[in-house]
């Protein structure tokens, strides 16, 4: 059992909306970073977790707030967030089990989105999953996440030129920003792991063996993570651009119209992805079995050419005392010529017919 299941484990009988952090510990320390926008105003800072209360003073600004944290899994500094900010007991229980299926869920006031995060480790060469949290209300955004993204870094610059169209719009629009990096980084996995399939399929048709194909088991393995963490992703975008959701304006819909057809690419390029590492599977075993065929058919020319051979020499290998051929001077060198006549004929015969 592991580390998450136990935790999960432990939760067994106790009240909902209980909070108890469950998956693994990505940071030793919490951090929090706060960023507060308008047309011509930006602040920028890095606070404390044990100074979260710093945040709170910009709940009822007139300008955007976003409040970025690194790591989840300090329970007390997720309970003053939510009570400050009225979220429901239930949201924060969700924010702490990393375990979640992709979700949105709209309270009115405010939105709560759940997305995962995918990352390839270049070193092992498998696919890590994160969870991200991000709470959107109508003048600040939350996001929370296991450890920090670098996928935010791009937002942050443009959010420092004043010039920037995320000045004029509303937290919405933050949101759709921070939804779309984290679906445009689902194509860059995903062309990482078309090159390794390429180099894979390249070893498969030269010279397959036992490590490739648990290869293609590993790549199986990643590609049913990948569906498991993007297919419901297609539900919540298609949830935030119906219009049912009064915190998203009909400006930012037609942005996120465009995240919906992402998802869609993405989620083909998995399906593609399984099929072609399912005909992969077959490839490698129809390749070991033809190895195997032409290996018993060199086995059985081999065995053929030695039956007549094997014949004559049993023949006259036994211990009789009246054989004619014995006494004959020439005898032994008959004999070679003959098992060499019945080789060459044989070997000749088998070529016209083309067995080898």
């Amino acid at each position: 059992m592991d580390s998450s299941s136990k935790q999960r484990s432990s939760k067994s009988g106790m009240p909902a909306g209980s909070l108890i952090h469950i998956g693994e510990k990505k940071v030793d320390k919490i951090k929090i970073k706060l960023v507060d926008y308008g047309t011509h105003e930006y602040i920028e800072k890095d606070i404390d977790a044990e100074d979260i209360e710093q945040c709170f003073g910009f709940k009822d600004d007139k300008t955007i707030t976003w409040i970025n944290i690194d790591g989840i899994h300090e329970t007390e500094i997720l309970n003053k967030l939510g009570k400050c900010f009225g979220f429901h007991p239930l949201i924060l229980e969700d924010i702490l089990n990393t375990e979640q299926r992709p979700k949105v869920e709209d309270f009115n006031d405010y939105i709560y989105i759940v997305l995962k995060m995918i990352n390839y480790n270049n070193k092992h060469g498998e696919i890590n999953l994160e969870q991200v949290s991000i709470i959107v209300g109508s003048n600040y955004v939350i996001s929370l996440q296991e450890k920090p993204l670098k996928i935010y870094e791009p937002i942050r610059t443009r959010l420092k030129n004043d010039k920037s169209r995320i000045r004029n719009e509303g937290s919405d629009y933050l949101a759709y920003l921070l939804i779309d990096s984290i679906i445009d980084n689902y194509f860059d996995v995903l062309e990482k792991i078309g090159e390794k399939i390429e180099i894979v399929e390249n070893k498969l048709v030269v010279a397959p063996t036992q490590k490739t194909l648990k290869t293609i088991y590993d790549l199986k393995r990643d590609m049913l993570f990948m569906r498991k963490s993007t297919w419901p992703v297609r539900e919540v975008i298609s949830k935030l651009e119906r219009g049912e959701i009064s915190l998203i304006s009909s400006n930012t819909r037609i942005y996120i119209r465009d995240i919906y057809d992402h998802i869609i690419q993405v989620i083909d390029s998995i399906e593609t992805f399984r099929d072609m590492l399912s005909g992969m599977i077959d490839i490698y075993l129809s390749s070991i079995s033809n190895r195997l065929n032409e290996v018993m058919k060199i086995l059985t020319i081999i065995s053929t050419i030695f039956i007549p051979i094997t014949f004559i020499a049993s023949i006259y290998g036994m211990n009789f005392k009246f054989m004619p051929e014995i006494p004959w001077k020439w005898s032994y060198p008959t004999v070679w010529i003959i098992i060499i006549a019945i080789i060459i004929y044989m070997v000749i015969y088998f070529k016209r017919k083309k067995w080898f």
